[in-house]
């Protein structure tokens, strides 16, 4: 019986091994069938371009295609991708400028009001503080403001108006003085070459009369856009006097939620710089007319006063302005003085200006304000070229306020990624920002 049963099991594991053997070579004949089977062809449309090209016999495969966008290099493709985001802002930039050039008039008087405003807002702040409402503070500050700077230009136009005709007359001795050293001079200079000079002068006056005239029409209608410009920015400058905090809180509510905190941290910062920046310029070209102007006035050159005046005036133009107003001076007391007085004009010109640009602006304006020179020209000269000169007098300005808000805005954003999450919540935001950081300011 037990080798019965032993013959059986050796039995069946030989079938099972039989059974094995049979499916595998099923298997090889099933995959040989299918190998010799040709497959159906497949329509060109269908093909993609970077399919692999049938093999030709007794040739080694063509290598497939790569995909276009991983055969650029990474710097052309990071180029590529920055270089579409810049002419974007660049065309934005260029619409911004197009309106702004449209409407520079109303740009230019509002920028000139944030100027005396920022310049007129500590007298308002001292009138309250003695006890005047808000509104009589403004008008106050207003009135006083605006009846200075109309004397001053009236006092101008009238030492101008009184000591024309003196002028004249010395500038045409001047002219004769100029000649008779022309005619002695080495230089060969002869008569005649002076008399075609001034004969040329007046033929080129007169046959572009036209152009005189086009020019002088041109004049009146510049005279009619001051005139609307001073009456817009001495509106402004009332509005901004009495509602300046109401506005600057209506401002925070067109920006977005997220960045207001950011932006009322910065609105308070970079009015203290205009603020700055304004009075410091106020004072230094004040001490510039004076002690220029008295130079001009021991050295008894005409119109010593409004020449003054208009050394005040051009110093808010940064650098450009202090070379435009001491040439000027230099230039009339060449032609009224002689060469003597306009070198010792140059000198106390240029002494003056450095002892401006090496003592007083570093101490007056301090490192709130400090602008690299660099910075400075080119951003009169993009100034001048934009908006003429009023956009040459709120260029420097604005550069120290951009600068000013984008270093308060990079440290807040440092901050607000290395600070922790406040355990009582957010902090203030939008309206309540800008008050806190006001009595911050005031405290």
């Amino acid at each position: 019986m037990a080798k019965r049963t032993g013959w059986l099991g050796r039995l069946g594991r030989g079938l099972s091994r039989m059974e094995a053997r049979l499916d595998e070579r099923r298997a090889e004949v099933e995959a040989e069938a299918t190998a010799d089977v040709e497959p159906a062809p497949v329509p060109a449309a269908a093909v993609p371009e970077t399919a692999v090209a049938a093999p030709v016999p007794g040739e080694p495969p063509a290598p497939p295609r790569p995909d276009p966008a991983a055969v650029i290099p990474w710097g052309v493709r990071v180029a590529a991708e920055a270089s579409w985001r810049l002419l974007l802002l660049a065309g934005m930039v260029w619409v911004l400028m197009k309106v702004i050039s449209e409407v520079r008039l109303v740009v230019l008087a509002f920028a000139a009001a944030l100027l005396v405003t920022a310049l007129l807002q500590p007298f308002v702040v001292r009138l309250r503080r003695i006890g005047l409402p808000r509104g009589l503070a403004t008008a106050v500050t207003a009135i006083l403001g605006f009846v200075v700077i109309g004397l001053v230009g009236w006092f101008v136009v009238w030492q101008v108006m009184e000591n024309l005709d003196d002028l004249s007359n010395r500038l045409r001795e001047g002219i004769n003085e100029l000649k008779s050293w022309a005619l002695d001079s080495p230089f060969h200079v002869t008569e005649k070459q002076i008399n075609d000079i001034a004969k040329n002068l007046s033929e080129t006056i007169g046959t572009n009369t036209e152009e005189i005239t086009s020019a002088g029409l041109q004049g009146v209608t510049v005279l009619v856009e001051v005139l609307t410009g001073m009456l817009l920015a001495m509106f402004s400058t009332l509005f901004l006097l009495y509602d300046g905090q109401k506005i600057w809180n209506w401002v925070l509510g067109l920006v977005p939620s997220p960045a207001r905190p950011g932006v009322a941290g910065a609105g308070p910062r970079a009015w203290r710089t205009l603020t700055a920046y304004v009075r410091g310029t106020v004072l230094v070209a004040l001490i510039d007319a004076v002690f220029i102007g008295l130079g001009i006035y021991f050295l008894k050159v005409p119109m010593a006063v409004p020449l003054a005046v208009f050394i005040f005036l051009f110093a808010f133009i940064p650098l450009v302005g202090a070379v435009v107003s001491g040439a000027l001076a230099v230039v009339v007391a060449l032609v009224t003085q002689g060469p003597f007085a306009a070198l010792m004009v140059l000198l106390v010109v240029l002494a003056v200006q450095q002892i401006e640009g090496h003592v007083l602006q570093p101490f007056i304006l301090g490192r709130a304000v400090r602008v690299h020179p660099l910075a400075v020209v080119l951003s009169v000269a993009a100034g001048g070229m934009i908006a003429g000169i009023g956009g040459a007098v709120v260029a420097v300005p604005l550069v120290a306020v951009t600068n000013t808000v984008v270093v308060y805005l990079r440290a807040y954003s440092r901050e607000r990624r290395l600070a922790p999450a406040s355990p009582t919540g957010p902090g203030p935001h939008g309206a309540t920002a800008a008050e806190t950081a006001a009595r911050e300011a005031r405290g």
